[in-house]
């Protein structure tokens, strides 16, 4: 990589997510109760690990162009296609879902991935066939993300699945597709949901008529969406401050440190700290879509954008599943919910960013 490039890095956009993370590290540390003598510094030790080896991951992404990246996009989507079929075979299995291939002490969740490999793939398909054009580009689309989609709705994922559809619906969008031709496609969707309705399992149900009214089974499906809007609602302005909220430290948020941890930053921060955590996502997303904008090429632009709908779609549900505005998904918030595989792939998914405005010029002698 010639060094020259990096006068065009946005290190904003690190220093963000720098401040995202360190956000995350306080309310894991609190959900862990790593203040406590039964408490433990192992989930903080371990995602500041997984924070370390995303880094040099996003090193690596940045030293390579992005037009090589997508070259290798068909042996990533078939790679990762392939993992998801593997966790059928070997495949661990948490709280009702087969989601994890165990590596020693660790797991990795290869539909994380997934949603990388669908934005790479589906961004060099799009630049090469020129955007969307008719039903027939359209149908290949829907069967390239309906592939790791059906396998992750298996396991069963419906979170990641949604997600890829927000990426797949984002990329379609500023392809070009003839709008009628677009929102006809919503439209059917929304006409379509009595039977998508057949194919969710029970606890989906569940979960969406509980979305509807939360006290239909309040010690149930219920709880964790009460328990977090009590939470959120006690921190008030300041928060209780860090280690002192009732609801986190007596362990009445389900999932505290993953896909509620946004409740425990509500609780412990109260609105100033959710809302300087909501300024530091807007301005992270604003800058992606500042690349996007100003790519020298269809391929970057449609990266960017992947990446943009992808966090965009997983903040918005994840956030509005803590208020209860969301049906609970198991989605994570980018950058905060403790995980790895979530951790490693979205700083990936900045490195690819970052790598598209990098060389969004040539380089001048």
């Amino acid at each position: 990589m010639d060094t020259r490039l990096l006068k065009n890095l946005n290190f904003k956009m690190i220093l963000i997510v720098f401040f995202i993370f360190l956000i995350s590290i306080l309310a894991i540390a609190s959900a862990s109760h790593a203040n406590k003598p039964d408490g433990t510094l192992r989930y903080v030790v371990l995602q500041s690990t997984w924070f370390l080896v995303g880094l040099l991951c996003l090193a690596i992404v940045l030293m390579i162009d992005y037009h090589t990246i997508a070259s290798l996009a068909p042996y990533v989507y078939f790679a990762n296609v392939l993992l998801l079929i593997i966790v059928y075979a070997i495949g661990k299995t948490t709280m009702g879902a087969q989601r994890w291939i165990p590596i020693g002490h660790f797991s990795l969740q290869p539909s994380e991935f997934a949603k990388l490999a669908v934005i790479v793939s589906l961004s060099k398909h799009l630049e090469k066939t020129k955007g969307v054009k008719n039903i027939k580009d359209l149908i290949f689309v829907f069967l390239h993300v309906g592939v790791p989609l059906i396998l992750i709705l298996k396991q069963p994922d419906l979170g990641t699945s949604l997600v890829l559809l927000a990426i797949m619906f984002g990329l379609v969008f500023i392809s070009g597709i003839n709008l009628k031709l677009f929102f006809g496609i919503i439209g059917a969707g929304i006409l379509s949901m009595p039977v998508l309705w057949e194919f969710l399992h029970d606890y989906q149900k569940k979960r969406i008529l509980v979305f509807l009214n939360p006290n239909l089974d309040p010690l149930g499906a219920g709880y964790h969406v009460i328990q977090s809007k009590i939470a959120i609602g006690s921190g008030r302005i300041l928060g209780k401050g860090l280690f002192q909220g009732t609801q986190n430290q007596l362990d009445f948020i389900p999932e505290q440190h993953t896909d509620f941890i946004f409740a425990v930053i509500g609780e412990e921060m109260g609105f100033i700290g959710s809302l300087l955590l909501l300024i530091l996502f807007i301005l992270l997303i604003y800058n992606v879509l500042q690349i996007a904008l100003k790519s020298k090429d269809t391929l970057g632009t449609f990266i960017a954008t992947g990446v943009a709908s992808m966090w965009t779609f997983q903040m918005l549900v994840n956030i509005g599943m803590t208020l209860g505005l969301m049906p609970v998904t198991g989605i994570p918030l980018p950058f905060v919910s403790y995980g790895g595989s979530s951790l490693i792939m979205n700083m990936i998914a900045l490195g690819l960013v970052l790598n598209v405005g990098m060389r969004r010029q040539k380089i001048l002698f």
